[in-house]
């Protein structure tokens, strides 16, 4: 007997995976969350019927969201990230020598356990002494900060449940406010496809926050229509004048050409932007 996990992308389109087998169920405070093992894309991080990484192609959407304000910065330190306890957003930070200290803040413990025991090529960097683990709210956390961060990183599942507040204008204004006087922002923001009045929506409520508002896009087999979008909030400098000298190692998606080119949006991407 073949089993098969389907995602309900849209009320009328479904995304299915060949299952092996389930490594991990349970239902959280916050979530459901499962951890499938699938014949194409490996161990497979699920939470509310969502997929949210899987080994084979997290290098995507982790190194982009990643390495585009990380290079961006010509320096940067101090870095916080919201959400994405599974690890692999720290994974990819760390990569860069001048890093102090990385801030990870997920709601659910449950996440960082489950990617922890099931998914060690993703999450093995949580374990870095420059990475600080807080199991905490991330809107509250960023309220509680001020001028302290050189980046954030906001590493959301889509907007719902406890994920509602990070698209709203409230918490990029707390962002702002968390940056320091060159701090740059990114988030995720879904896709342009299946989630255009949620880009429109975003970018225009970065763009009244911060003085410089760029989208960037990337291609993920997993996600949604597989391309995928990133907003990027900057006080001061241009991604498309990379500060940053350190170009990382070990990349699979990511390079210097990419850094530009995914800024070179499509026509009906263009159109979202324009008021």
């Amino acid at each position: 007997m073949e089993l098969w996990y389907t995602e309900k992308q849209t009320p009328d389109l479904g995304f299915s995976c060949k299952v092996k087998e389930t490594l991990f169920r349970a239902r959280t405070e916050y979530q459901e969350i499962a951890v499938i093992d699938t014949y194409q894309f490996g161990r497979m991080l699920v939470l509310d019927g969502m997929i949210q990484t899987t080994v084979s192609d997290n290098f995507v959407y982790h190194e982009m969201i990643a390495h585009i304000p990380m290079r961006t910065h010509p320096h940067p330190q101090n870095v916080l990230v919201i959400g994405g306890g599974d690890g692999g957003v720290v994974r990819e930070i760390l990569k860069y020598p001048d890093v102090e200290k990385v801030t990870l803040v997920e709601i659910d413990d449950q996440v960082i356990q489950a990617a922890k025991r099931f998914l060690p090529e993703i999450s093995s960097s949580l374990e870095d002494p420059r990475v600080d683990l807080q199991v905490a709210d991330g809107i509250e956390y960023v309220r509680s900060l001020d001028n302290s961060c050189d980046i954030i990183i906001v590493d959301s599942t889509e907007p719902v449940g406890p994920a509602v507040g990070l698209f709203g204008s409230p918490f990029y204004e707390a962002v702002y406010r968390a940056l320091k006087g060159d701090g740059i922002l990114v988030a995720q923001t879904e896709s342009p496809f299946f989630n255009a009045d949620l880009i429109r929506t975003v970018f225009r409520r970065i763009n009244a926050v911060f003085p410089h508002t760029y989208l960037y896009l990337a291609s993920v087999p997993t996600y949604p229509s597989g391309l995928w979008s990133f907003t990027l909030g900057s006080k001061n400098f241009n991604p498309l004048q990379p500060a940053g000298s350190y170009v990382p190692k070990g990349t699979k998606y990511y390079n210097a050409e990419i850094h530009v080119s995914s800024f070179s949006l499509p026509h009906f991407v263009r159109e979202l932007l324009i008021d």
